[in-house]
């Protein structure tokens, strides 16, 4: 029930061979959650912004081993750190992906995890603000 605007979310994420889930951000913005060896890849693939913005590499772990997700996002721009690796830096977000339950980017949103139609867990989640 609660909205965030600028911040950091650390979460670990655990997903078996082919499945797909997804973090929402500001309840707009689809961060990949995918094994490593999905079909999905690139634009699609783990530590893509869904459908936007591409990594720079495939870093996930292999099907049933945990991923850590560091995901920042300060005025509409995102940093993807997946398993220590930057994949995405900086990046500025253009409307809101597939799947988003909001619109209107220029407000904050809640965040969704995702987990609706494939086996996925997620733990050791922590969520701070960031100041400007």
């Amino acid at each position: 029930v609660q909205e965030f605007e600028d911040f950091e979310l650390t979460i670990d994420y655990n997903v078996a061979a082919n499945c797909n889930s997804g973090i929402y951000l500001r309840g707009m913005y689809e961060v990949q959650v995918v094994d490593r060896d999905s079909r999905m890849q690139g634009i699609n693939g783990p530590g893509a912004v869904f459908g936007r913005i591409k990594p720079t590499e495939n870093a996930a772990n292999p099907p049933g081993e945990w991923n850590t997700y560091v995901l920042t996002l300060v005025n509409r721009h995102i940093t993807v750190n997946l398993n220590g690796k930057t994949v995405i830096y900086n990046q500025p977000l253009e409307g809101c992906t597939g799947g988003g339950m909001l619109a209107d980017d220029t407000k904050p949103g809640p965040i969704f995890l995702q987990g609706d139609h494939t086996s996925v867990k997620y733990r050791n989640i922590s969520l701070r603000p960031v100041v400007k």
